[in-house]
């Protein structure tokens, strides 16, 4: 038996979902649903219906169900959900055919081509620079003594690191930041200041490709950047139409940076949240033991992750998940935090344990869909984390912990802001 949590709301009393207290703190909430209500039809704040999936082993099997389709086309409200699900602006600017929206062959196809910029060789190569980017933005403020490290650090390395993989010239990657900073703010207003920055993001995107078949019609040789293998693919026969190129660029950049903002914000405030594992991980950096650092990141994925529900899957045919029927065209949304801290799987699942070794969480999905860039994403929370922690030692909050505000959103769950105090270093203390 698991002892009850004392948060957790009354057994007979469903819990407010989507409210700002939620939003802070919707593990308790997930804890109620695993119990009571595992798979459960819910109204988000769209107006949209959606079963919510919160029982680990519930999760496994929807999310490498194909019976659960990622294309948008089966959702049974699809002309009441039209402009509801999915990302922002996506559908108006011809974006729709990427990774998260489309099911086999073409997610094979697609996939497979985009993968050979994330092999384990290509990921290792690219660990210079992520160092570099990190002591940069660290050199930033470290004489300061004071820092926002969501705007001046966790948001910039993922935005730059992706840019640079991609293949955006350094001159064009501020418009970037600008425009995924536009995303990242789309909880204070309305869905449209998401759908410009989409827009914007596609016209430049267009541009960039073109300009880039050019230069790769006049040069030879092994592909510098991602956009280019793209192209280079797509002109040999890989039948990858120009807003599928688009598409797929335009993913690789909002998948790949929020994830990682979150990562780093999310672990950065469990870290300092919990001292004694901070400690213990400091200690292990400061004896040259990366082990620890290996296993942390996989359990601040699993204890507060980036991802808080996967995208959306439609039932492409009436079928039981969890005990409930689940009619053809409904929308499934996997809770990949609830699953993640299911007693059922981990021990002490509330609890954060750096060294956790059986540690199998969805906090990058599973199946066919897992996240093509977590290989990146791990690399920049590992330097991201290790860089903060040794080079400023005696890293604090500024401010009490209920003052923080989490941003509003269905799928990423992240912090706004995340104010700390450090004793002021030069900048020459980096490694």
């Amino acid at each position: 038996m698991h002892a009850p949590n004392p948060d957790t709301p009354h057994p007979d009393t469903p819990p407010a979902l989507f409210t700002w207290e939620f939003a802070a703190d919707p593990y308790p909430a997930y804890a109620w649903l695993r119990e009571h209500a595992p798979v459960r039809r819910t109204e988000l704040p769209s107006g949209v219906e959606a079963w919510l999936v919160t029982r680990y082993a519930d999760a496994r099997e929807a999310l490498a169900d194909p019976r659960l389709s990622k294309n948008p086309v089966h959702h049974s409200e699809s002309a009441h959900g039209k402009g509801k699900i999915g990302i922002p602006g996506e559908r108006s600017a011809n974006l729709m055919t990427h990774l998260l929206n489309i099911d086999p062959p073409d997610h094979t196809r697609l996939r497979r081509l985009v993968s050979k910029a994330f092999t384990p060789r290509r990921v290792a190569e690219f660990a210079p620079r992520v160092e570099r980017l990190t002591d940069d933005l660290i050199d930033g403020f470290c004489e300061r003594g004071s820092a926002d490290l969501i705007h001046e650090f966790a948001f910039p390395l993922p935005i730059y690191a992706i840019c640079d993989m991609l293949g955006v010239p350094r001159e064009d990657q501020d418009d970037f930041r600008d425009w995924a900073g536009m995303m990242l703010r789309h909880g204070k207003g309305p869905r449209g200041g998401v759908a410009r920055a989409v827009k914007r993001m596609r016209a430049y995107l267009a541009d960039l490709i073109d300009r880039k078949r050019g230069e790769a019609e006049t040069a030879g040789g092994e592909d510098r950047d991602l956009i280019s293998g793209l192209i280079r693919a797509s002109d040999h026969g890989e039948h990858l139409t120009a807003n599928e190129a688009a598409a797929m660029a335009f993913i690789l950049l909002f998948a790949g940076f929020e994830t990682t903002v979150n990562l780093i914000g999310n672990g950065t405030h469990a870290l300092l949240r919990h001292p004694a594992e901070r400690a213990r991980l400091q200690d292990a950096l400061a004896a040259g033991d990366d082990a620890l650092l290996t296993t942390a990141i996989e359990e601040l994925l699993r204890f507060d992750g980036p991802v808080e529900l996967a995208t959306w899957r439609f039932a492409t045919t009436d079928l039981t998940l969890g005990g409930q029927h689940v009619g053809q065209g409904d929308p499934v949304l996997v809770v990949l935090a609830a699953a993640d801290r299911d007693p059922r799987r981990f021990a002490g699942p509330d609890t954060l344990d750096l060294a956790r070794r059986d540690n199998p969480h969805l906090g990058y999905g599973h199946g066919i869909h897992y996240c093509l860039g977590a290989p990146l994403a791990r690399l920049e929370g590992r330097t991201a984390l290790a860089k903060l922690l040794t080079r400023l030692p005696d890293l604090r909050a500024a401010g009490a912990p209920e003052e923080l505000r989490w941003r509003g959103g269905l799928i990423m769950r992240g912090l706004r802001e995340l104010p700390v105090e450090f004793t002021p270093v030069p900048p020459s203390a980096a490694g």
